[in-house]
């Protein structure tokens, strides 16, 4: 007999409703302020993935013991913002109502915004964590609101004061650190107070937003905006890793440009970033 080929990330071939975990791509980059291309990276993903194993030696867990199911690429518009985030929106929805964690594969971070509008319905004491080289906290980029450079301001606009907590952070506007002060939690550079944060979240929904050019170019330059003085792969492991203790309601992984590294290094190291993710917040016994 002969099976139909559909592709998914590495180990995480499970049927949906025996899944606590569903990952899914939101390939779309149309506000991208920079170099384009974070469209393709949930689709390569999927392909380079098969280069890894399920197992990971850090965690000594393994994707195969997971019940995790991969629902494929969104089909997001590329003319309209506001119906993209509506997509992403609905589908990760559904993907709470049903009691599972969203993982979701940028793409531009600004997708990040349709994932925590449902979140957020469903949990109203929600808090996010952000792991990024750039602020993302303008209130316009060039006069739009909506834009991978406003981002969490817009997440903002729904959760309110002292529930944004962001790491890494070395690029932005003077004006988005002067309100960010007002605002949000900002570390710059590093992870440094991360584990006093994760105290001060136990027990509280959270939602984890992975920007991958967190990472310095020299170990992942497949990117729209690399900033130079970013953390290592085993820094952002270890962060994942430290955040991994909290009600993980939600994540996303996004801003991986394939088309910007031939080598495939930087694909490599973002599917390492997302096994080690899913294998860090999967509450299955």
């Amino acid at each position: 007999m002969l099976n139909k080929n559909i592709e998914t990330f590495i180990g995480c071939d499970n049927e949906y409703d025996e899944s606590n975990i569903v990952i899914f791509g939101a390939p779309f980059d149309s506000t991208t302020s920079f170099r384009p291309g974070t469209r393709f990276a949930s689709k390569v993903m999927r392909g380079e993935s098969f280069g890894i194993e399920t197992y990971s030696p850090y965690q000594d867990k393994d994707l195969e013991d997971m019940n995790v199911y991969d629902g494929g690429d969104l089909e997001l518009s590329f003319g309209n913002t506001e119906r993209a985030l509506g997509a992403i929106e609905e589908y990760t929805r559904k993907v709470v109502q049903d009691g599972k964690i969203p993982c979701m594969i940028g793409g531009e971070h600004l997708v990040t915004l349709g994932a925590v509008r449902a979140v957020a319905e469903q949990y109203p004491d929600l808090h996010i964590i952000q792991f990024d080289a750039h602020a993302d906290l303008r209130d316009d980029y060039l006069d739009e609101k909506l834009s991978h450079a406003t981002v969490i301001h817009r997440v903002w606009d729904i959760l309110g004061d002292n529930r944004i907590f962001q790491f890494g952070i070395r690029s932005g506007d003077r004006s988005e650190f002067e309100w960010g002060r007002d605002h949000v939690f900002t570390n710059k550079f590093n992870f440094n107070g991360l584990e006093e944060i994760v105290e001060r979240l136990k027990g509280k929904p959270v939602y984890l937003t992975i920007d991958l050019d967190v990472l310095d170019p020299s170990v992942f330059p497949g990117t729209g905006t690399p900033e130079a003085g970013g953390v290592s792969f085993m820094e952002l492991l270890q962060g994942i890793l430290t955040v991994s203790g909290l009600n993980i309601v939600g994540c996303d992984v996004n801003e991986l440009s394939p088309i910007y590294d031939q080598s495939g290094v930087s694909t490599a190291v973002a599917c390492k970033v997302l096994r080690e993710l899913l294998l860090a917040i999967n509450t299955q016994n």
